[in-house]
């Protein structure tokens, strides 16, 4: 249910989604050596209320950051915290306190106004932008393909976050199948509660927070050279045809958990999305992501689409919709998903699959 919010908010352009501070320092306590001498962007955070900017500012002397810009878009709404209007769209420059170092209050600094509505995309914050040797914030979701284009296009080191449906997304796994973007360390059990007042938090009460929205599937995304990128996956499977059955469109071997992956198949391996969080290119080279339009499926198969108990429903496909698809098995805990309109023969549509290939 979290996720369906989080959809909307997508659809609504309402993902105003605040990052705790406790997960900015689980994460950004990795890349401290980065920091030093560099001046960083915050160029979707509010500075007044915005963990990003206190992280950075807490750990300005420490770090030996040069300068922190910290922009925002303007807000219709209430702020969060201090209940004030925020309509105008604000910025910092902080490159910190000379009279106290040591000092965390950081009510006095000046905010200015921007002139235009904060939007990143516009002329004077991609001047800003254009200042900044790094870009850290979590820009908004619905707008994530435009961001990273941007980062991209003015050649900007990163860690941002993101959701991990991005990895699908055209644009966003050339540069992962490039090695341009990766994975950063990650959330907790692969979620983040996130600061947002326009959804209700269905999670667990294990997995509850008090005024924030527990969302699935949240991860950060960086083109900086950390240790876990070249941290190779151990392997201890070998392949039999049984346990890993082949695509009947494509030529590769289905592999449905990433510990499973053989050590001894030289061929091309369909993984799950979530391998990106184990891929190191020294050991792995990405093919190309399991749907229409990313590879060349081999057959065009006609077959009627099953329901999620596996009956008939009198509608058609090609190709199980654009994606990968294998033999359906009696192993299998879910019902076929297609049946063969000449055979009658039952298939299994593997869904969100990155196609991989061991180095040798």
């Amino acid at each position: 249910m979290a996720n369906e919010r989080f959809d909307n908010a997508k659809k609504n352009k309402a993902d105003e989604f605040y990052t705790r501070l406790e997960d900015i320092e689980k994460e950004l306590d990795h890349y401290k050596n980065f920091f030093r001498g560099k001046v960083i962007l915050c160029n979707c955070d509010d500075p007044r209320v915005s963990n990003f900017f206190k992280y950075f500012a807490l750990n300005f002397n420490n770090f030996g950051i040069k300068k922190i810009i910290s922009t925002c878009y303007k807000n219709q709404d209430v702020d969060l915290f201090t209940q004030n209007d925020c309509e105008k769209a604000v910025y910092i420059e902080y490159t910190g306190n000379p009279n106290d170092p040591t000092s965390t209050d950081f009510s006095t600094i000046e905010v200015k106004q921007l002139k235009g509505d904060g939007d990143f995309r516009s002329e004077e914050c991609i001047e800003l932008l254009k200042q900044a040797d790094i870009v850290i914030t979590n820009p908004p979701f619905s707008l994530f393909r435009e961001y990273v284009a941007q980062l991209v296009k003015y050649e900007k080191k990163f860690i941002i976050v993101g959701h991990q449906n991005a990895i699908s997304y055209k644009e966003i796994f050339s540069l992962i199948k490039e090695n341009k973007i990766w994975l950063g360390y990650g959330f907790k059990g692969g979620a983040a509660h996130f600061i947002n007042t326009h959804y209700e938090d269905y999670a667990s009460a294990g997995n509850h927070r008090e005024g924030m929205i527990r969302v699935s599937g949240v991860v950060w995304f960086t083109n900086l050279d950390i240790k876990k990128r070249h941290e190779e996956l151990v392997l201890y499977k070998n392949y039999t045809p049984e346990e890993f059955p082949n695509y009947e469109n494509y030529d590769a071997i289905n592999v449905d958990k990433s510990s499973d992956i053989p050590l001894d198949y030289d061929g091309v391996i369909g993984v799950p999305i979530t391998f990106l969080d184990k891929y190191s290119p020294d050991q792995f080279e990405i093919i190309a992501l399991g749907i229409v339009g990313s590879c060349e499926f081999s057959n065009e198969r006609k077959m009627e689409i099953l329901d999620k108990n596996g009956l008939p429903t009198g509608k058609f496909t090609v190709n199980a919709k654009g994606t990968l698809y294998r033999k359906h098995l009696e192993s299998d805990k879910k019902p076929a998903a297609f049946k063969d309109c000449e055979t009658g023969e039952l298939y299994q549509s593997i869904y969100a699959r990155i196609l991989i290939k061991r180095r040798k």
